[in-house]
């Protein structure tokens, strides 16, 4: 018969090479309701515990209340007892979230019998350690959050709603490759983000080290819970936040501008690989080359060219909204001027539309001095609210009140954002580029201003936005006054024919768009010249 010792003995061992065992039999939880009560896991928590056990990074999309933060809570316990100096790093939104795992790990620790329960030398709210030397630390999100620590395992709680984990990932590799360990576990927030990339990426070695194993937690994998739960969720939190918090669905998550269904819409029905990427960087994509019975306009977006943002521009064909090239690069000012001008010059002499804060000046003045004349101009005094003062001809540039470029202003940026909006929602814009698609997918409303998430750029999507609004208001307005133009000055030349109105000392207008101006005559086809 085996002695209390040799039990013990065989038990631990068998603890040790078993996480499911050990925390079905020994690991107590704090249940809200329940109190204090077994770790009965159920055959999903068993089977992802089972996946942390054999797999070195994994990923979790999870349903709300399924209980894997206290698995992997019970996990990193389970490492921490078995292995000496097992450093694990817990980061999330929040520091009071990143405690929570924290707490749960120190309270099954706490009950445990005591020839399993390990010493510790170090407790308080954000970390323990034990006398084996493994221990456990939350912190709150940070670009260096993970830069100096060597890791054993890395865990990210809430992944999907962390600011800066772009960064922070980058930062853990260097620990992470000598053989740490990563679970990275999240409600869904949207598409596009680095969460989301991450999921659909799991599998193959892209973007880390070693290929993420993905497990998906749907609500209805939980046997307690049925239709009448799912139901009473949604009347609880509305459909959206159902969706997200319950059926871990990426589309209808998040509080992205363009709704996710649209841009999964665009994705599959417009996207497609350019003719031609060219350009000095190869950045300049193409999907339509000019056609010359077409007109054309370009709307650009200035960066500095060393910073964090990037240059960029598209080439949309008016008359049907479709997107014909597109580009987005790090480029100076001056070689971006010169770019925009050589790219309109291609299509047809387009009308050339820059946003002009702040370094989007030296990109104009270069335009400029390059003589290239088909500029937008807007209204300096209004900031776009009096549309009637929306014109691009000879006359209009030339007034002390017209401003060469577009002004993205608190007065402007909700319009265009609006009228971005529209577009999509009306599906009356064709769109072919993948890059651009990838920005709305993390373009997002933020206390009720729209921009990109932290971390990502919006470069792409805010040229797009403020061109669609040049071309239903300045752009109709404009055609409205060529149109009137063209009638008066038909008007006066018939007259002036006739009657020798208009037609100076010879009482004649020599031809149709020609009148005697002084001692010299001026060609009027200025006044509709686009």
């Amino acid at each position: 018969m085996a002695t209390l010792k040799e039990i013990i003995k065989l038990e631990y061992s068998r603890c040790a090479k078993d996480p499911i065992y050990f925390m079905k039999k020994y690991c107590m939880i704090q249940h809200p309701t329940r109190g204090k009560i077994q770790f009965n896991l159920y055959p999903y928590q068993e089977t992802t515990l089972q996946s942390l056990a054999d797999k070195r990074y994994n990923i979790i999309l999870k349903s709300r209340q399924t209980g894997i933060s206290t698995l992997v809570a019970g996990y990193a316990l389970w490492k921490m007892l078995f292995q000496e100096d097992y450093n694990v790093l817990v980061i999330a939104t929040t520091q009071n979230t990143a405690k929570n795992l924290v707490t749960k790990v120190r309270v099954m620790n706490q009950f445990l019998p005591s020839w399993l329960k390990e010493t510790s030398e170090e407790d308080n709210k954000l970390s323990l350690r034990y006398k084996n030397g493994s221990q456990i630390k939350a912190i709150s999100s940070k670009p260096t959050a993970a830069r100096s620590e060597a890791l054993s395992l890395l865990i990210f709680d809430e992944a999907a709603f962390i600011d800066d984990i772009d960064e922070i990932w980058v930062s853990s590799q260097s620990t992470l490759s000598t053989g740490g360990d990563a679970i990275i576990l999240s409600t869904p927030n949207g598409v596009g983000n680095f969460f989301h990339k991450q999921w659909i990426n799991a599998g193959t070695t892209k973007n880390s080290l070693a290929p993420f194993e993905p497990t998906r937690l749907h609500w209805s994998v939980h046997p307690e819970r049925d239709q009448a739960w799912r139901d009473a969720q949604e009347e609880l939190l509305g459909r959206k936040m159902a969706a997200q918090e319950c059926d871990a669905d990426f589309v209808s998550s998040g509080d992205t501008v363009i709704a996710p269904e649209l841009l999964q819409f665009y994705r599959e029905s417009f996207c497609q690989e350019p003719q031609e990427k060219t350009g000095f960087d190869g950045n300049l994509w193409k999907w339509e080359f000019p056609d010359y019975s077409k007109s054309y306009m370009v709307i650009a977006d200035v960066a500095r060219g060393d910073g964090p943002d990037f240059s960029a521009c598209h080439v949309i064909e008016v008359e049907s909204a479709t997107q014909v090239a597109e580009y987005k690069g790090k480029i100076g000012t001056k070689e971006f001027g010169n770019f925009l001008v050589s790219l309109a010059t291609d299509y047809n002499e387009a009308l050339l539309v820059v946003e002009n804060a702040n370094i989007g000046w030296a990109v104009l003045q270069q335009i400029i001095d390059r003589e290239y004349k088909n500029k937008f101009y807007m209204s300096k005094d209004l900031k776009y609210v009096d549309t009637s003062n929306q014109m691009n001809n000879r006359y209009r540039a030339q007034d002390k009140k017209m401003i060469a470029g577009f002004s993205t202003t608190l007065k402007t940026r909700p319009l265009i954002i609006s009228k971005l909006d529209t577009y999509f929602r009306e599906k009356s814009i064709t769109v072919r580029s993948t890059r651009l698609l990838d920005e709305l997918d993390v373009f997002v409303w933020n206390n009720n201003k729209a921009e990109a998430m932290r971390g990502y750029n919006d470069d792409l999507v805010m040229s797009l936005s403020i061109g669609l609004w040049v071309r239903d208001t300045a752009l109709r307005l404009r055609q409205e006054g060529i149109d009137l133009t063209m009638k008066a000055i038909d008007g006066i030349s018939s007259v002036a024919v006739e009657s020798g109105f208009y037609g100076g000392t010879s009482g004649k207008v020599n031809t149709g768009w020609t009148m005697q101006m002084g001692d010299h005559e001026e060609d009027l086809r200025w006044l509709i010249d686009k």
